[in-house]
């Protein structure tokens, strides 16, 4: 498999994926720019070789062509990032990207617009009647599957090279983030240094494993998190169970939840991932206290009880004090770290401090030189909110994607660089 630091982009058109699916207000400006600073670091290494960049994004989840979802909202960002004028197609297969596409000269750039634009990336079918007939289903996925691949051809016509830099879409195989590999060679296609990292993170913590091995999940709802709980229970030594997962369990172990979220319908899943836990020998650990509300309020009133011994009309939205030192000292004695989910609702300053222990806790660990990775959305923010990103070993870009890997599964966006 070709590497980026190996390759000479003199000359060369690279195609390169990123995922700038960042998020804006309403006045489209732009409020985390994590994303594109990742993928920094391997546009400027094609333009510094000499090369030119085909950047291919998308932005949101469009139904046809959107102003609120146009990349351009974000280019002048991008071009300051960068470091250079980033010119813009106003579309991604049509005659402005395709004549500005050829015309780029080396060291220079272009952004095409919206690759959602176009339902031929995602390879999903738009506007089928409810009263479709079975036929008319299959006849329009035909159509479609056709028409990606016209799509596919276009976007692989503009370059000389492929570079897939979007962890984040990594497990959706799409046009632009799996197809489009097949038509460059393998001397011809790579990961970026962004996709590089991630991959080697994803496979420290689930194949190359110091241990003790623990792996944080938070969350609100078990059946969202089984299949991941599943697989790790044959990889990790001890599991944390927190966020609002903590309730159901508790719940079917007999405890009284007040009115704090819970699956009803997944009790008896819960009693047999801990008699799988059991089986397997992996301490799976669990919240001993909470810090409850009597409403769902940054100024509720709070209190601490045991997590067992919620009030009817309260309800758990942290740890407390006791499941913070308990879960401090597994992760401190830990060497491979894994933290998806946060330990309750941290968007409320009040509720934040059991997530705050269990980063600072991380945080440690690492410094003794433990291995850590955060990834998940939530798990994300808090880190960043907690400005403590710089002291863990690793923070993925990628929700989906790494919590797909995390359950085993193929990525297409990478085994379309690998094979």
């Amino acid at each position: 498999m070709q590497a980026i630091d190996n390759y000479n982009f003199a000359g060369k058109k690279a195609f390169v994926r990123v995922d700038f699916n960042v998020p804006l207000d309403e006045n489209f400006n732009i409020t985390d720019d994590t994303r594109i600073r990742a993928a920094t670091p391997t546009l400027k290494k094609i333009l510094s070789d000499g090369g030119s960049v085909i950047i291919g994004s998308h932005l949101g989840r469009p139904k046809g062509v959107t102003d609120k979802y146009s990349l351009k909202h974000i280019l002048k960002h991008v071009s300051e990032v960068l470091g250079t004028e980033v010119q813009f197609a106003n579309d991604c297969i049509g005659e402005d990207a395709k004549i500005k596409a050829s015309a780029l000269q080396s060291g220079e750039a272009l952004m095409l617009e919206n690759l959602r634009f176009y339902a031929e990336e995602e390879g999903k079918p738009r506007g089928v009647p409810e009263d479709a007939s079975e036929d008319e289903i299959k006849a329009t996925k035909k159509a479609v599957k056709e028409s990606q691949k016209k799509f596919t051809e276009t976007l692989a016509s503009y370059a000389d090279v492929y570079v897939n830099d979007a962890f984040g879409t990594a497990h959706r195989a799409h046009a632009s983030t799996a197809l489009i590999a097949d038509y460059f060679d393998a001397d011809h296609k790579m990961f970026g240094y962004l996709m590089e990292n991630e991959v080697k993170a994803v496979e420290k913590v689930m194949k190359d494993i110091n241990r003790p091995f623990t792996a944080i999940m938070g969350g609100s709802k078990v059946s969202s998190k089984i299949e991941i709980i599943e697989n790790l229970l044959s990889k990790v030594d001890n599991l944390i169970i927190t966020g609002g997962m903590t309730y159901t369990f508790t719940k079917a172990l007999g405890g009284k939840i007040g009115k704090s979220i819970c699956e009803d319908d997944k009790l008896d899943l819960a009693l047999e991932l801990l008699q799988k836990a059991k089986d397997k020998g992996v301490s799976l650990v669990l919240a001993v206290d909470a810090k409850i509300a009597d409403s769902f309020s940054n100024d509720a009133k709070t209190a601490f009880v045991d997590v067992d011994k919620i009030p009817d009309d309260w309800e758990g939205l942290d740890i407390g004090p006791r499941t913070e030192a308990i879960y401090g000292d597994v992760i401190k004695n830990s060497k491979t770290i894994l933290w998806n989910g946060p330990t309750g609702v941290f968007e409320f300053d009040n509720f934040t401090h059991g997530s705050l222990s269990v980063a600072e806790a991380i945080v440690e660990a690492t410094k003794n030189g433990a291995f850590s990775l955060i990834g998940g959305g939530d798990s994300v923010a808090c880190i960043n909110k907690f400005g403590l990103a710089d002291q863990v070993s690793y923070v993925s870009t990628g929700g989906g994607a790494l919590l797909d890997a995390i359950e085993g599964k193929i990525l297409p966006g990478i085994a379309a660089i690998e094979q």
